[in-house]
Protein backbone atom coordinates (compact mmCIF):
# COMPACT_ATOMS: atom_id res chain seq x y z
CA UNK A 1 0.00 0.00 0.00
CA UNK A 2 1.21 3.31 -0.76
CA UNK A 3 1.30 4.37 3.02
CA UNK A 4 4.23 4.98 5.27
CA UNK A 5 4.68 2.65 8.30
CA UNK A 6 2.11 3.18 11.60
CA UNK A 7 0.07 5.83 9.56
CA UNK A 8 -3.52 4.58 10.48
CA UNK A 9 -5.26 4.05 13.91
CA UNK A 10 -7.42 1.57 12.46
CA UNK A 11 -8.76 -0.51 9.35
CA UNK A 12 -11.73 -2.18 8.65
CA UNK A 13 -12.49 -4.35 5.41
CA UNK A 14 -16.10 -5.87 4.52
CA UNK A 15 -16.04 -8.95 2.08
CA UNK A 16 -12.61 -7.71 0.35
CA UNK A 17 -10.29 -11.13 1.89
CA UNK A 18 -12.51 -13.65 -0.17
CA UNK A 19 -10.92 -11.67 -3.62
CA UNK A 20 -7.09 -11.68 -2.80
CA UNK A 21 -5.12 -15.06 -3.04
CA UNK A 22 -2.58 -14.32 -0.42
CA UNK A 23 -4.00 -13.68 2.92
CA UNK A 24 -0.55 -13.30 4.44
CA UNK A 25 0.40 -10.18 2.48
CA UNK A 26 -2.94 -8.35 2.66
CA UNK A 27 -2.72 -8.83 6.42
CA UNK A 28 1.29 -7.89 6.71
CA UNK A 29 0.30 -4.77 4.86
CA UNK A 30 -2.73 -3.60 7.04
CA UNK A 31 -0.15 -4.45 10.05
CA UNK A 32 2.68 -2.80 8.58
CA UNK A 33 0.00 0.42 8.03
CA UNK A 34 -1.21 -0.02 11.14
CA UNK A 35 0.12 2.55 14.79
CA UNK A 36 1.29 0.04 17.62
CA UNK A 37 -2.20 -0.75 19.45
CA UNK A 38 -4.33 -0.44 16.35
CA UNK A 39 -7.75 -2.35 15.46
CA UNK A 40 -8.31 -4.43 12.65
CA UNK A 41 -12.18 -5.06 11.75
CA UNK A 42 -13.07 -7.37 9.23
CA UNK A 43 -16.47 -8.59 8.34
CA UNK A 44 -15.70 -11.34 5.29
CA UNK A 45 -16.93 -14.95 3.93
CA UNK A 46 -14.89 -17.75 4.86
CA UNK A 47 -14.87 -20.83 3.35
CA UNK A 48 -17.21 -24.05 5.41
CA UNK A 49 -16.67 -27.50 5.43
CA UNK A 50 -19.91 -28.90 3.89
CA UNK A 51 -18.42 -28.79 -0.07
CA UNK A 52 -17.59 -25.86 -2.63
CA UNK A 53 -19.02 -23.08 -3.20
CA UNK A 54 -21.85 -22.62 -6.10
CA UNK A 55 -20.96 -19.70 -8.35
CA UNK A 56 -21.80 -17.20 -9.29
CA UNK A 57 -21.81 -14.74 -6.16
CA UNK A 58 -21.91 -11.61 -5.38
CA UNK A 59 -17.64 -12.14 -5.00
CA UNK A 60 -17.06 -13.81 -8.24
CA UNK A 61 -18.59 -15.24 -11.30
CA UNK A 62 -16.09 -18.42 -10.63
CA UNK A 63 -14.11 -20.27 -8.31
CA UNK A 64 -10.98 -18.94 -9.75
CA UNK A 65 -11.51 -15.63 -8.70
CA UNK A 66 -12.41 -16.27 -5.20
CA UNK A 67 -10.13 -17.43 -2.91
CA UNK A 68 -12.04 -18.38 0.48
CA UNK A 69 -10.00 -19.67 3.01
CA UNK A 70 -11.29 -21.63 6.62
CA UNK A 71 -12.24 -18.86 9.68
CA UNK A 72 -9.17 -21.35 11.38
CA UNK A 73 -6.77 -20.49 8.48
CA UNK A 74 -8.04 -16.79 8.82
CA UNK A 75 -7.26 -16.26 12.16
CA UNK A 76 -3.88 -18.28 12.05
CA UNK A 77 -2.77 -15.63 8.96
CA UNK A 78 -3.91 -12.90 11.20
CA UNK A 79 -1.73 -14.00 14.23
CA UNK A 80 1.17 -14.98 11.73
CA UNK A 81 1.64 -11.67 11.33
CA UNK A 82 1.29 -10.21 14.38
CA UNK A 83 -2.39 -9.54 15.24
CA UNK A 84 -3.67 -10.43 18.42
CA UNK A 85 -7.16 -11.87 17.64
CA UNK A 86 -9.65 -10.37 20.27
CA UNK A 87 -13.02 -11.72 19.03
CA UNK A 88 -14.04 -14.05 15.97
CA UNK A 89 -17.76 -14.53 15.74
CA UNK A 90 -19.38 -16.47 13.39
CA UNK A 91 -21.99 -14.22 11.91
CA UNK A 92 -24.00 -17.23 10.17
CA UNK A 93 -27.07 -16.55 12.09
CA UNK A 94 -27.27 -12.87 11.87
CA UNK A 95 -26.71 -13.24 7.97
CA UNK A 96 -30.02 -16.00 7.86
CA UNK A 97 -32.12 -13.59 10.14
CA UNK A 98 -31.16 -10.58 7.53
CA UNK A 99 -32.01 -12.66 4.70
CA UNK A 100 -35.32 -13.79 5.78
CA UNK A 101 -36.47 -9.64 6.51
CA UNK A 102 -35.49 -9.10 2.95
CA UNK A 103 -37.02 -11.80 1.87
CA UNK A 104 -40.46 -11.02 3.87
CA UNK A 105 -39.93 -7.47 2.28
CA UNK A 106 -39.98 -7.42 -1.15
CA UNK A 107 -43.06 -10.21 -0.51
CA UNK A 108 -44.93 -7.04 0.94
CA UNK A 109 -43.72 -4.81 -2.18
CA UNK A 110 -41.07 -3.23 -0.65
CA UNK A 111 -36.97 -2.46 -1.62
CA UNK A 112 -34.82 -5.24 -0.04
CA UNK A 113 -32.52 -3.86 2.57
CA UNK A 114 -29.44 -4.06 0.80
CA UNK A 115 -29.30 -3.74 -3.14
CA UNK A 116 -25.95 -2.75 -4.27
CA UNK A 117 -25.28 -7.00 -5.23
CA UNK A 118 -28.46 -6.03 -7.53
CA UNK A 119 -27.18 -2.59 -8.81
CA UNK A 120 -23.47 -3.91 -9.20
CA UNK A 121 -24.22 -7.39 -10.91
CA UNK A 122 -27.79 -7.06 -12.42
CA UNK A 123 -29.38 -10.10 -14.23
CA UNK A 124 -26.47 -12.06 -12.15
CA UNK A 125 -27.66 -10.72 -8.95
CA UNK A 126 -30.89 -13.18 -8.52
CA UNK A 127 -28.57 -16.31 -9.19
CA UNK A 128 -25.34 -14.70 -7.11
CA UNK A 129 -27.57 -14.28 -4.22
CA UNK A 130 -28.99 -17.13 -4.26
CA UNK A 131 -26.20 -19.14 -4.22
CA UNK A 132 -25.02 -17.69 -1.04
CA UNK A 133 -27.83 -17.75 0.91
CA UNK A 134 -27.94 -21.42 -0.16
CA UNK A 135 -24.07 -21.85 0.44
CA UNK A 136 -24.75 -20.12 4.21
CA UNK A 137 -28.02 -22.44 5.23
CA UNK A 138 -25.71 -25.66 3.75
CA UNK A 139 -22.55 -24.50 5.37
CA UNK A 140 -20.27 -24.19 2.31
CA UNK A 141 -20.06 -20.41 3.36
CA UNK A 142 -19.60 -19.20 6.69
CA UNK A 143 -19.76 -15.17 7.28
CA UNK A 144 -16.82 -14.13 9.90
CA UNK A 145 -16.60 -11.25 12.00
CA UNK A 146 -12.85 -10.53 13.42
CA UNK A 147 -11.22 -7.86 15.84
CA UNK A 148 -8.10 -7.82 16.58
CA UNK A 149 -5.18 -5.36 17.15
CA UNK A 150 -1.42 -5.03 16.63
CA UNK A 151 0.53 -4.61 19.63
CA UNK A 152 1.50 -2.24 21.53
Amino acid sequence: MPFSDSTFDGAYSMNVSMNIADKGALFREIHRVLRPGSWLALSEVAKGSNGDVRYPTPWAVSASASFLVTPDETQSELEKVGFKVVSFRDATDDVVEFGRKSRALVEQGEKPQHRAVQLIHGDLAAEAMKNTATGVAEGRIIPIEVICRKAT
